[in-house]
């Protein structure tokens, strides 16, 4: 990695320390402390991959690298200095979580990182704390899981307890294992050809050109799946040519359903995936209202429909709860969630929602899709969506939603889709467990009549 002379230690992993120290005494996005250390060096694109790599790797591991840790220390209950755990943290995770870091490389700068911002005593603890975990792998062990199956797999997989027991419950061990390990691999980037600009065919033969390995959309033909970076990818996204979005979170507007010439209501709508994808389904003809509370989104929003020459889309800043219009004929309410399926992309996510969170939110869900109900015209179609795998958020809502409002009915996703992400229900539910996917929920109610 970069070196200097002025530097007695590699500045990208020094970055990456300084990154894990400020997102575990300050609680900060660590995407957004990213950003703000890119700005503030000249790291070239390599350096920034590793970067990224370092940090996300070594938050979203946290749990199971403390856990190793300790099997190493003299007095494995005392409290490390927050950086000495941060420069112990990433040797860790270089050691056994990568692949194409030598071993020598790894002890030698976690050694230059601790002589340089702890001091010399604790950069020998370092260099016997790496050396012996290299001699002896086999000391870390865990708890066997028929003892304690939520410690076992909290530990190995680096998850908080309460997420660990939910999921044992609602997917019992195999699958719940299955979904805990996808979830810790490398993000993935998924997008779509916006057919206004580019057909997938076209799309496709640029990525065979460029040698990009990818995957086809495993439910819309239209997305495309790559774990490969390439400078390809921003020059398409500012021609306009394709939109940065999981596969996932498009299901919803199929299931919506949106043709050309109807009025369409986005609820939560910034910064537009939904709201131009249905504009895309309607081929630029009708209207989508955009509703957000943020101007800032909302001017992303607009940025990204003239990237890619939509015209139909019209943004509205307004709060959700507050907004009123004559009724739409659909209307799609992607609400606000803890996020969980998408774990796997957002390396703090895990350590920062909590089960409070989850009542919390379950409220305002159930708020906004009772004034989104008013906003459906009878014979209209409301869709109410998330990206969180959590009932509470998903199917609960949607139940007492039909208890509250006997003037909708559930219409069943598998008109739409197949029986491998429609339940027994009727809603679509997808999970990480499977490859290039992320965790999501959808649910198509029609309103009958005028309450």
């Amino acid at each position: 990695m970069t070196e200097t002379k002025q530097n007695k230690y590699d500045p990208v992993r020094g970055a990456a320390m300084d990154i894990l120290c400020e997102a575990e005494k300050l609680r900060r996005n660590a995407d957004e402390i990213i950003i703000d250390f890119i700005h503030r060096h000249n790291f070239d694109a390599r350096d920034i991959r590793f970067l990224r790599q370092l940090v996300h790797g070594s938050i979203k591991l946290k749990r199971r690298l403390d856990h190793d840790i300790r099997f190493y220390l003299s007095r494995p209950s005392e409290k490390l200095p927050i950086r000495l755990q941060a420069i112990l943290r990433l040797g860790f995770f270089q050691l056994f979580f990568t692949d194409r870091i030598p071993e020598a490389a790894i002890v030698s700068e976690s050694v230059n990182l601790a002589r340089h911002f702890v001091d010399a005593a604790r950069a020998r603890l370092v260099n016997a704390v790496l050396r012996s975990a290299i001699r002896n792998p086999q000391r870390r062990v865990f708890i066997d899981p028929r003892e304690n199956p939520v410690q076992h797999l909290s530990d190995y997989y680096s998850y908080p307890d309460w997420f660990v027991e939910y999921c044992l419950t609602e997917f019992k061990y195999e699958a719940t294992e299955k979904l805990l390990a996808e979830m810790n691999n490398p993000p993935y980037l998924s997008f779509r050809a916006n057919y206004i600009k580019a057909k997938p065919e076209q799309i496709a033969e640029i990525l065979k050109e460029q040698n990009i390995d990818f995957r086809p959309g495993r439910y819309l033909h239209e997305f495309f799946c790559t774990r490969q970076s390439h400078e390809m990818f921003d020059q398409m996204v500012a021609e306009g040519k394709i939109y940065i979005q999981d596969e996932s979170a498009a299901l919803p507007i199929r299931l919506l359903n949106p043709k050309p010439g109807m009025r369409v209501l986005d609820l939560a709508a910034a910064p537009g995936g939904k709201a131009s994808y249905a504009a895309v389904r309607m081929r630029n003809q009708g209207l989508v209202a955009a509703v957000d509370r943020s101007r800032p989104r909302l001017k992303i929003l607009a940025e990204n429909c003239k990237l890619m020459g939509i015209k139909i889309v019209s943004p509205v800043h307004a709060d959700n709860l507050e907004f009123s219009a004559e009724p739409f004929d659909r209307v799609i309410l992607d609400a606000p969630c803890t996020g969980w399926g998408n774990a796997g992309k957002h390396s703090d996510l895990r350590w920062i929602k909590t089960p409070d969170d989850v009542e919390q939110l379950h409220k305002v869900q159930s708020m906004m899709i009772d004034k989104a109900a008013k906003l459906v015209r009878p014979g209209g179609i409301l869709v109410y969506s998330t990206c969180t795998v959590l009932r509470k958020e998903n199917d609960e809502v949607i139940e007492e939603f039909l208890l509250r409002r006997k003037d909708f009915v559930l219409e069943s996703a598998g008109k739409y889709f197949g029986d491998d992400i429609v339940s027994e229900r009727g809603f679509i539910k997808t999970y990480p467990d499977v490859e290039f996917m992320s965790g999501s929920f959808a649910a198509r109610l029609k309103k009958t009549k005028n309450q």
